[in-house]
């Protein structure tokens, strides 16, 4: 693995983050979104997001190249929602189990520290224990099961709730 650096993501970064996510869309059922998006539709979740602020997104570049993201965004559009921010992360499929997404959400706490955000929640589709084992790491902890709440490739999946606070305290 060559050198990896996590910076705050930036509009020349949307092509390459919208192909990532589109390769998620159109061959596993981890997101719900049954349709690849095109630049513009993704121009829109990218606008929703700043350098600064509960809603970001950091990406991880190796060679010049982003090699995934992680992002935070709104969780519910109810005001009493907004100390929660959902967080979601993708890597690109050959960037797979090399410590990627692990460094992300490290930059994207780090990123995330100083705002009004009390908790962080994530979905997971299951079967993905790769992702499972990443939110584990990074002190999630399960909150629920929703079962068979998705369908997509003519199959209910089940989605797995975590959650953890954003500044984690040693007891």
């Amino acid at each position: 693995m060559g050198e990896v650096t996590v910076s705050p993501a930036r509009r020349a970064d949307l092509p390459r983050l919208t192909a990532i996510y589109n390769h998620y869309i159109e061959t596993t059922p981890i997101t719900f979104d049954i349709k690849p998006y095109t630049l513009e539709g993704r121009g829109r979740w990218f606008d929703e997001h700043s350098t600064t602020g509960r809603y970001r997104i950091m990406v991880a570049r190796e060679a010049g190249e982003v090699a995934g993201y992680a992002s935070s965004g709104r969780f519910r559009a109810k005001e009493a929602y907004d100390t929660t921010a959902e967080t979601s992360i993708y890597c690109a499929p050959e960037a797979l189990g090399r410590g990627i997404g692990t460094m992300l959400y490290r930059a994207l706490f780090v990123a995330l520290a100083r705002e009004d955000i009390h908790r962080l929640v994530a979905g997971i589709t299951l079967p993905n224990n790769a992702s499972v084992a990443l939110h584990k790491r990074m002190g999630f902890k399960q909150a629920a099961l929703f079962t068979e709440n998705g369908r997509k490739f003519d199959r209910f999946w089940d989605v797995l709730w975590m959650e953890r606070p954003l500044v984690l305290r040693s007891d």
